[in-house]
């Protein structure tokens, strides 16, 4: 398998192409987790308001627990105690709800930045990158066995006045099994290609 052209500039060009995706996929990378972390800022009023009302709904519980101990009058003193204890344990799960919900966004919000415009980039580039080693992996394997169909996707693909460079009567050539016709049909589609002999 091939991944890079034999030609020098051609196979420039693709290690540029593919070093360029690398960079834009890490940028990206670091662009979703840089909004991942602003947004989970969001969620702070959230846990601190969580982390607040689980220390007053503890102080509650406290009174509560030693005012009920009172003979004859401590339930009835207790019970505000008790009822502000429950509202300030469910300020305590609102708050974490909150952040909880911040987070999920922010990781929506990360991914979301990541995926989209890798993907963009990726869908156009990728298949012409696979459509090349695929190419040139099948090229290589005729080039070496028999030139034969290299030389007649030449016939096919070539410019007139490039086939005209190789021989007078290319097609003919090609039919009669001229070797060094069929050979060098072959070479100049491997050379389209990108590859060499």
């Amino acid at each position: 398998m091939r991944l890079y052209a034999a030609a020098p500039a051609r196979c420039a060009r693709q290690v540029l192409g593919d070093l360029l995706l690398l960079a834009w996929i890490t940028a990206w990378a670091w662009a979703g987790r840089e909004v991942h972390d602003l947004t989970l800022t969001l969620g702070r009023p959230g846990r601190a308001t969580a982390s607040a009302a689980d220390e007053m709904a503890g102080r509650f519980h406290d009174v509560e627990g030693r005012i009920g101990g009172l003979p004859g009058v401590g339930d009835d003193l207790a019970a505000p105690f008790k009822g502000a204890a429950d509202a300030a344990e469910s300020l305590a799960a609102a708050g974490r709800t909150q952040a909880e919900t911040v987070g999920d966004i922010a990781l929506l919000v990360g991914v979301a930045v990541f995926v989209i415009p890798v993907l963009l980039v990726a869908v156009l580039y990728v298949p012409f990158r696979v459509r090349f080693v695929r190419r040139a992996g099948a090229a290589r394997r005729f080039a070496g066995a028999d030139p034969q169909l290299l030389a007649l996707r030449a016939l096919a693909n070539q410019p007139l006045r490039t086939l005209t460079r190789v021989s007078d009567d290319p097609v003919g050539a090609w039919r009669d099994g001229d070797p060094a016709v069929v050979r060098r049909l072959a070479d100049l589609e491997l050379r389209a290609l990108g590859l060499k002999r």
